[in-house]
């Protein structure tokens, strides 16, 4: 997808105001000149020039080129397959499903359904898709676990948990 120039300095002011707005509420400190919330708020402020600079220039040159009619935001051509749409849905959702149910179920079990739907829209045979996510999963749950000590839930599988 691409958006207009004037659109990505839009959100780039909107961050900026936003990022200036949220270090208002950081604590200050007792005594110093300089608080925590001193360069965020400058790389906000930072953020919005460059925002409002962007999006004037853009439509500068819309208006100095002509092109007043173009579109501001073009589709890729993936966008109208069927089977890309499908990937990009399922894509989506198996994300929600990871961060709604892996407490619930836990890192391999969630770990496991993530990569075999992902797998099976880029049409991984199905007597290897199986294995492959459940593999895969395990290697990364170790990797994860055990050498990076990242405290991944367990859910269902709590009482074997190692």
């Amino acid at each position: 997808m691409k958006l207009d120039d004037a659109i990505w300095g839009a959100l780039l002011m909107a961050l900026g105001v936003a990022l200036v707005v949220v270090v208002q509420g950081f604590p200050r400190i007792p005594g110093q000149q300089v608080g925590p919330g001193l360069f965020p708020g400058l790389l906000g402020i930072g953020f919005a020039v460059c925002g409002l600079i962007l999006a004037i220039r853009a439509l500068l040159a819309r208006r100095r080129t002509g092109v007043a009619a173009a579109a501001w935001v073009e589709l890729p051509e993936w966008s109208r397959s069927p089977r890309h749409l499908l990937a990009f849905a399922v894509l989506i959702a198996v994300n929600l499903l990871y961060l709604l149910a892996v407490d619930r179920l836990g890192f391999i079990v969630t770990g496991s359904i993530y990569l075999a739907a992902l797998m099976a829209v880029l049409r991984v045979p199905l007597r290897r898709l199986v294995p492959l996510a459940i593999v895969l999963t395990l290697v990364i749950h170790f990797a994860f676990y055990k050498l990076l000590r990242v405290p991944l839930p367990w859910g269902v599988l709590q009482p074997i948990a190692w």
